[in-house]
């Protein structure tokens, strides 16, 4: 029988740290101010270069947390690294730069101890930072609608945010862990392997955390965006037999993102004033909505007076187009 001091942690939660020495006192600080206590805090710095400002950074903290470092193999590699030294029955993922309110752990813990059949929760979050974005929810941006399946999840009607995430470390470890072969996407990897191996995801519209965002962040811009998701569903597809309904949903929605991608690379290259190569992205887009098509013609007639007026009207365009694509 064990005593007291070998009981187990119901959570460990895994924090993966890269120049992060700004903003993980507020991650941490905001862990220990949980409302709910058994939990054990595993950070894994993952080949800082700011290594010596990570360590003062955290020495406060430093007796209670599990600290681990490694040459720098990417979020997936350090996130992998915790969860095989993890205790805790239920894995509560946080990023460096976000926080929690102080009700996250008893929330989500709360859910899953009540639904049993759920392998994995999750939950909205405020945006904040250097974001358009800033002040609205993590959901008007990357919604959920209806049930997460695997389809719902290839189609990106549900959005998975990592930091609201607490999962049973069973389902992780069953799935695979995150691919450290990707160095961007991990985690909506791996969500995606979750759903095919049949396991229940589900979510809820309470606000629970506070995503930071950073304009050096690893989000990137849109084309970085939808490279990232059309990289992850490649590789998810080429890995895996998939059901007919799914992989007819993979292929139609990479040939989506691949129109969004000709389209957003168009974009930039009439701000740079490369007219001729914004026409050929605008043209490669197989859907031709109105937008589009207007672009097109006013390439054609009146470039430099299209690309003025879009100039002075592009932050509120801007906001706009940001809030209907994933940002996680």
């Amino acid at each position: 029988m064990r005593n007291d001091r070998e009981r187990l942690p119901a959570v460990s939660v895994i924090i993966p740290a890269f120049c992060a020495s700004r903003d993980i006192p507020d991650a941490l600080a905001s862990v220990f101010a949980q409302t709910f206590s058994d939990f054990e805090v595993v950070v894994v710095d993952d080949g800082s270069p700011d290594r010596e400002a990570l360590v003062e950074a955290i020495a406060p903290y430093r007796l209670r947390i599990r600290y681990i470092e490694q040459s720098n193999q990417g979020a997936g590699a350090a996130r992998n690294a915790a969860i095989r030294i993890a205790r805790g029955r239920y894995l509560a993922f946080l990023d460096a730069d976000d926080r929690w309110t102080p009700d996250f752990l008893r929330q989500q813990v709360g859910y899953l101890d009540a639904h049993v059949d759920v392998a994995l929760v999750y939950g909205d979050a405020m945006l904040s930072g250097e974001t358009p974005l800033a002040g609205r929810r993590y959901m008007e941006a990357a919604p959920s609608d209806g049930e997460v399946t695997l389809i719902a999840l290839i189609e990106q009607r549900c959005n998975i945010l990592l930091s609201t995430v607490v999962a049973r470390r069973k389902t992780i470890l069953a799935a695979g862990l995150f691919d450290e072969a990707l160095r961007r996407g991990q985690d909506f990897e791996l969500w995606l392997r979750v759903a095919l191996a049949g396991e229940r995801i589900a979510y809820h519209t309470q606000v629970l955390a506070e995503r930071r965002v950073h304009a050096s962040g690893l989000s990137g811009d849109p084309i970085t965006e939808l490279q990232r998701a059309i990289n992850v569903l490649d590789r998810f597809g080429g890995a895996h037999d998939l059901p007919a309904a799914a992989r007819t949903a993979l292929r139609i929605r990479m040939m989506a993102l691949i129109d969004r991608l000709e389209i957003e690379r168009g974009k930039r290259r009439f701000l740079e004033g490369n007219f001729v190569a914004a026409q050929y992205h605008f043209q490669a887009a197989r859907a031709h909505t109105w937008k589009v098509r207007a672009a097109a013609i006013a390439l054609r007639i009146a470039p430099r007076l299209v690309r003025t007026v879009y100039v002075r009207l592009r932050p509120s365009w801007r906001v706009a187009a940001t809030a209907s694509a994933p940002i996680s």
